[in-house]
């Protein structure tokens, strides 16, 4: 067969990677389908089904017709259910130009960064990131910054890292809160003195707000755009419906900001992917209005996974975890298991315990490598409580075994 020279593909696509989660997620599935018994802690998605009502509401668009194009930008009726819905949570007014729809919150990223950077701009990104952050700076042109952060921080910045890594080139920064991976949040009085060097410096904020409503414990989101009026102008609010109404698959996810943000970012959507799916987004429309109630059942069985998960993780010698505050991930440190052997080999790095484990316990976790943060592991509790058990009983018995 005819093999292209290698040359034909464009830098852009040859600098950056695969996404690690999905790699691992997709090994896991091909495992299992296998007959293997494998239990995944690294999927990024809820475990619930999208609820009747959302799937109704859908399936009514689609008999009533509406199934052609729509604006690029989204459809009307779903920018006003975005406007309430940041009103009713944060406080925060916007206006119909301020709103773009599109294909997930990882696009409303990518489309901010396309829109925004330009050739060497630095984005400063503190670690633990999301996987994805670091390689669509690197896509649009930009300069990723990466910061890292420590256990004793709680995973994350502080004003003086933040004022420290600033340049003459910086231009955005990106938050992500509640965290993937490590489900830290920030607090409103942390937001607020990172706000005083966002304002200083001049810089743009990305506020990752998709795990807003995955929030334990009595604590309650707070947006860095409700910081001021001048840090909300500076600020692009991302956030979307999969994780909250475990509607991962519909693919619809939203920005909020200035108006010359989204003009820009709106241009570069109507010239790639034009408008997010017509039924998904009548869809939308009813969980953002309709169904809190609902998925409040949801966070109420992701909290006591989670204090499950973390409680088990932390009784296991030599492994430690701090309680997340949100989302559905616990980030695990194991450090102190690197330089053993397992049955394939040696435990070298993050990767190499993750890729053993799997191996030989049929255990899907994600290596803090690609977070950022060598030395830990990402599990998510978005499964079974019995999974959480069986699989925390694997992981301490096999780690019993290493020499």
């Amino acid at each position: 067969m005819y093999q292209l020279e290698p040359e034909v593909i464009s830098h852009r696509a040859t600098a950056v990677g695969d996404s690690i989660t999905l790699q691992i997620g997709a090994l896991a599935k091909q495992m299992k389908a296998e007959g293997k018994n494998v239990l995944s802690f690294s999927q990024g998605e809820p475990d619930f089904d999208t609820p009747e009502s959302i799937k109704s509401a859908g399936i009514e668009a689609i008999q009533q017709g509406k199934t052609k194009y729509t604006a690029a930008s989204g459809i009307p009726e779903l920018k006003e259910a975005i406007i309430a819905k940041l009103k009713r949570d944060q406080g925060l007014d916007y206006q119909m130009d301020n709103i773009l729809v599109s294909c997930g919150a990882k696009h409303s990223i990518f489309n901010a960064n396309m829109a925004l950077i330009n050739p060497g701009d630095e984005v400063i990104i503190p670690a633990p990131y999301w996987v994805s952050y670091p390689d669509q700076v690197v896509l649009a042109g930009g300069i990723p910054v990466v910061v890292g952060t420590s256990m004793e921080s709680g995973f994350k910045i502080t004003p003086e890292q933040l004022q420290k890594a600033v340049t003459n080139k910086s231009k955005i920064l990106i938050l992500c809160t509640p965290s993937n991976p490590t489900g830290m949040m920030y607090s409103e009085e942390e937001l607020s003195a990172l706000a005083e060097i966002v304002v200083r410096n001049n810089l743009i904020v990305y506020s990752d707000e998709i795990y807003e409503k995955l929030a334990y414990g009595g604590k309650k989101h707070f947006s860095i755009a409700q910081v001021s009026e001048e840090l909300k102008q500076r600020t692009v609010v991302i956030n979307g419906v999969s994780k909250a109404y475990s509607m991962t698959g519909w693919r619809i996810g939203y920005m909020a900001a200035a108006n010359s943000i989204i003009k820009a970012a709106g241009k570069i959507q109507a010239q790639s992917t034009s408008n997010p799916t017509t039924s998904s987004q009548w869809a939308s429309i009813y969980a953002l209005n309709e169904t809190d109630k609902d998925m409040r059942k949801m966070t109420a069985e992701f909290n006591k996974r989670r204090e499950y998960m973390v409680s088990a993780l932390n009784a296991i010698p030599g492994m430690s975890c701090l309680m997340p505050d949100g989302a559905f991930y616990a980030f695990a440190n194991i450090q102190s298991f690197l330089g053993k052997s397992s049955a394939s080999g040696k435990l070298v790095d993050s990767a190499g315990f993750c890729n053993n484990l799997l191996q030989e316990q049929n255990i899907a976790t994600v290596p803090g490598s690609g977070f950022g943060a060598e030395g830990f592991i990402r599990l998510s509790y978005s499964t079974s409580e019995a999974d959480i058990e069986e699989g925390i009983g694997r992981i301490s018995q096999w780690l019993k075994t290493l020499t």
